[in-house]
């Protein structure tokens, strides 16, 4: 009877030792975009004027260079912003790009979730420094 209790309390341990073991927990590498849609390195959008291109850089900042509608994007970029971010905008999955140029704020907006299934992918808005906005175009993919 002893033998009995002891193999039944030694099985019981055994059991739970293993159930334990598959129920460590999983860490979760949040490099900031899981919770967003699948985020691409690489964006090229052109709206009415502009062609912008946004990179993500090694460090984990965003890079921004724009040109105008009609320039090929190999020229030299009329304007680059270093150390953007990534910002989510509710849980729908849309989110923005934000780059700050001298106090002025340059946001790419993705639109995933719109009211329209017309409404462009993407929006360029350019915030000025008194916080009105200066600029606000929808913007094509050239390059996702």
């Amino acid at each position: 009877m002893i033998k009995k209790l002891l193999l039944g309390t030694f099985c019981i341990a055994q059991f739970s030792f293993i159930s334990a073991n598959d129920l460590k927990p999983n860490p979760i590498k949040d490099n900031g975009t899981e919770y967003f849609q699948n985020v691409p390195k690489t964006v090229i959008i052109k709206t009415k004027k502009f062609k912008v291109r946004i990179d993500k850089q090694p460090n984990g900042n965003y890079l921004y260079q724009s040109w105008g509608a009609n320039t090929k994007i190999t020229a030299k970029p009329s304007m680059i912003i270093s150390n953007g971010e990534l910002i989510p905008d509710g849980s729908g999955g849309n989110y923005y790009f934000e780059f700050n140029n001298n106090g002025t704020i340059y946001q790419v907006w993705r639109n995933y979730l719109t009211d329209s299934a017309k409404k462009a992918p993407y929006t360029l808005v350019v915030i000025g420094e008194n916080g009105d906005t200066l600029v606000r175009q929808d913007a094509q993919i050239v390059k996702n």
